[in-house]
């Protein structure tokens, strides 16, 4: 009997010590999701605005070239708001909770962007598409513009006024060799023509000047620069609908830098809510850059 009486005594000792550490080591309260709540709140509380590591603190300093071309920025000044990539940069800068007079520029030459150099930016927008090589520098956001194809002509061309890829068929079209852009001639295209394949697109461009092709595929960004800089009576024919799965424009960040998912946390929430694709409408395609169907 002695036993049991013992025993019965241990367990029931044992009891009220479990209880009583229980009771003094939990401090979740009823109801709360315990580590995976603290863990989302933790990730949330990084994003704050308060919280975020910053070249200069309470300032949120963005970096591009100069000169800062149209129609990804306009007059040559960042700073006001305009063209496509100084307003999805003022965007971003909002999602993260900052008002646009807490947004400072700096100029960054595109090849300091991309090096592994410490950064005199939070992030930088520069038409710098995503690659897995740049990636060993250099951090990106995930992608704000999906890069499509373009179709570059002169004013009075055969193809100039053009408005669906099937009107393209008949054109003498040109491209780079080893490109996206002729792969989208063959693929989208599939002109009666077979296209003419240049070494580079100076040499294209020059083909063009002297009216012995109709039109040059390029990026959309190359177009840009054609139609502005190398040809005096140049037109964007327009886009071809997007294929496969596009490069894209991303921010440029320091490696390793915790500003990263804040940022591309902000470009996806533009992406969910419309605001890319609203800027793009008004600042790609009103440039000239319409939609080919």
């Amino acid at each position: 009997m002695s036993r049991s009486r013992s025993s019965l005594a241990l367990a029931a000792a044992s009891a009220l010590a479990v209880a009583a550490l229980a009771a003094c080591g939990s401090s979740t309260p009823a109801g709360g999701t315990g580590a995976s709540s603290a863990a989302g709140t933790a990730a949330a509380d990084a994003c704050a605005t308060g919280a975020l590591k910053l070249v200069t603190p309470g300032k949120l300093t963005v970096g591009t070239d100069k000169p800062a071309y149209e129609p990804w920025f306009s007059a040559d000044t960042p700073s006001n708001g305009k063209g496509y990539e100084s307003a999805v940069a003022y965007a971003i800068a909002e999602k993260m909770g900052f008002a646009k007079g807490d947004v400072t520029w700096v100029v960054v030459p595109f090849n300091t962007a991309i090096s592994p150099a410490p950064k005199s930016f939070d992030f930088d927008v520069n038409q710098v598409s995503i690659s897995e090589d740049r990636k060993k520098a250099v951090d990106f956001s995930s992608g704000y513009y999906d890069v499509r194809q373009a179709v570059v002509s002169y004013k009075g061309s055969p193809i100039d006024g053009k408005t669906s890829v099937a009107d393209l068929k008949a054109a003498n079209l040109g491209a780079q060799v080893g490109t996206t852009s002729l792969k989208a001639i063959q693929d989208q295209i599939q002109p009666s023509n077979d296209p003419k394949v240049f070494d580079t697109n100076d040499i294209a461009v020059q083909a063009l000047k002297n009216k012995q092709i109709d039109g040059i595929v390029v990026d959309v960004p190359t177009a840009f620069y054609m139609t502005a800089a190398q040809l005096d009576n140049g037109v964007i024919v327009g886009q071809l609908p997007a294929a496969g799965t596009p490069e894209q424009f991303g921010a440029v960040l320091d490696k390793g830098s915790a500003l990263t998912p804040c940022v591309t946390k902000a470009v996806d929430a533009l992406r969910a809510d419309g605001t890319l694709d609203k800027l793009q409408q008004e600042y790609l395609a009103n440039a000239g850059a319409p939609e080919l169907k």
